[in-house]
């Protein structure tokens, strides 16, 4: 890869042998494009034998004031404190309906602490669930969720032991573009 390296969060979908429904992962990569990243996504779901399909995708360019950037994991400085970023996948439920709601958020933080206070802050945790079915409430940070993640944990070795992803103070203001839609693999 030789041009400007991106973060991107893939939602996947597929409906592997044996499933009643479709079924539904998320995907963190960097690469130069989305196109990039197909042969990674194929290799992260071998359950689904190739017949993954994509529900959304984004590239991640600002998060909570900071720019996102994709730097060599050799040139990163080890020393300074800088936050980091989170994916989190909050569960939840509304009366009379028979569904596990999600709200899957980005947040940068120095750590997972602080990343779930600003989960806490959402409308999502506010207003999804009720006696009976908490906004899934635990022990160690006070709120439930269903996943979260470092997302450097979560990026494929390869990647992971060859890049890092650096945060720094934005001077302007860019929104994430977000693509929607059913999009096969090899149309991408």
């Amino acid at each position: 890869m030789t041009g400007s390296l991106k973060l991107f969060m893939v939602l996947l979908g597929c409906k592997p042998a044996g499933r009643n429904i479709e079924q539904h992962d998320i995907f963190f990569g960097i690469g130069e494009n989305i196109q990039d990243l197909v042969p990674e996504i194929i290799a992260s779901w071998p359950e689904a034998d190739g017949k993954i399909h994509l529900d959304g995708w984004r590239q991640i360019m600002q998060c909570d004031g900071y720019d996102v950037t994709i730097i060599l994991k050799s040139a990163m400085n080890e020393t300074q404190l800088a936050p980091k970023l989170f994916f989190i996948n909050l569960g939840g439920y509304k009366i009379g309906e028979f569904e596990e709601f999600h709200y899957k958020m980005i947040v940068a933080a120095i750590d997972k602490g602080v990343a779930i206070q600003q989960a806490k802050r959402t409308a999502f945790y506010r207003h999804t669930g009720y006696a009976g079915a908490s906004s899934h409430v635990d022990d160690k940070y006070g709120i439930d969720v269903d996943d979260m993640y470092d997302i450097t944990d979560i990026l494929s070795p390869q990647v992971k032991d060859k890049y890092t992803i650096l945060l720094t103070p934005a001077n302007t203001v860019k929104a994430d573009s977000i693509q929607l839609g059913y999009m096969k693999l090899e149309k991408l």
